[in-house]
């Protein structure tokens, strides 16, 4: 491991300054997934600038009805908030989902947001990886890869990104706000991440030296009838092959508006906005939801081996709309 500096932020402002006086630094938070990537040498900073302890840890209501949400908020008192349980029951589903006691505990929001992949090739710095030595190539795409993306991959890179609170904040049109050395500045989560094309490098669009500041959810009634569902290879903690964000507004039997976004299928967060589309202004039965995957899965590239996560999505999709809806039918 490489011998690092350590620096305790005192403020964002002083934060931002000290990691652009560094190129080499590194915003610590948890570090529940950066100082694990230290450890195999995937990542290497000169210097961790410490922003534990910023005032950044605060949920509060914004003036719209909607949640504004600090960086540095734990896992755990995000999926405890009783708004957030309110409000967003998916969200606090998809956190509870996504790791232990222990790690939500340490883990928070704005680190949550830019952990990195868990592909094998990345993490092992023995192999090749486009993500890590742009150039070098995606031996994922001919070796393992079951559980590697059916959507928006490239020639350049099959990995998917690994987080559930993402999930979820992705179907509630979530904003990321950021601080940088010239100002504020804020994007939607849907564009927050690149798509990964040929520079899978490159991951989010947070300017160079960016601290993440914030998560701002809009009002959106639809989403107090949400849920959050994931199916992982065993029953304890384990990253996702596949996850589903859902919230279903019906009345009189008709879908009046929906969320969906998937995990575990694409390198970012995947709102599925072509099956939302399907579902708006349809009968809330199996035959619009399964039609509404299809439409969304009809874009799915498959691999040899993760073939299996088409069939697994449709399912899912089906699954927690038809548990919405009969819900909403009480």
């Amino acid at each position: 491991m490489r011998e690092f500096g350590y620096e305790r932020a005192d403020d964002v402002s002083g934060a931002v300054a000290l990691l652009a006086a560094d190129p080499d630094a590194r915003f610590l938070g948890g570090g529940t997934n950066l100082v694990d990537l230290m450890k195999t040498g995937v990542e290497r900073p000169a210097r961790l600038v410490d922003v534990r302890e910023l005032p950044l840890d605060g949920i509060e209501p914004t003036a719209d009805g909607g949640l504004r949400i600090g960086a540095t908020v734990s896992n755990s008192d995000l999926a405890a908030h009783p708004e957030v349980r309110r409000s967003y029951p998916a969200l606090t589903q998809a956190v509870l989902a996504g790791a232990s006691g222990q790690l939500r505990n340490m883990a928070t929001v704005g680190g949550n947001l830019l952990q990195r992949t868990r592909c094998g090739y990345f993490t092992d710095v023995s192999k090749p990886c486009n993500k890590r030595v742009p150039g070098s190539g995606c031996p994922a795409i001919t070796g393992e890869h079951h559980n590697h993306a059916i959507l928006g991959a490239s020639d350049h890179c099959v990995a998917v990104h690994p987080s559930d609170m993402g999930v979820a904040l992705a179907a509630f049109d979530a904003v990321v706000t950021y601080e940088t050395a010239d100002g504020p500045g804020e994007s939607p989560l849907t564009d927050f991440y690149l798509p990964v094309g040929d520079t899978p490098e490159r991951e989010t669009a947070l300017p160079p030296g960016a601290l993440i500041t914030g998560v701002t959810l809009p009002p959106a009634p639809v989403a107090a009838r949400s849920r959050y569902r994931k199916v992982r290879e065993r029953a304890s903690y384990a990253f996702a092959i596949g996850s589903v964000a859902a919230a279903l507004d019906v009345e009189d039997g008709v879908v009046r508006d929906a969320r969906l976004a998937f995990g575990a299928v694409a390198s970012r967060p995947w709102r599925a906005r072509a099956a939302e589309e399907v579902l708006i202004g349809r009968p809330a039965d199996g035959e619009t939801f399964a039609a509404a995957a299809d439409a969304e899965l009809a874009a799915a590239r498959p691999l040899p081996d993760n073939g299996y996560k088409v069939t697994l999505m449709r399912n899912l999709v089906v699954a927690v709309l038809t548990e919405l809806a009969e819900e909403a039918a009480r």
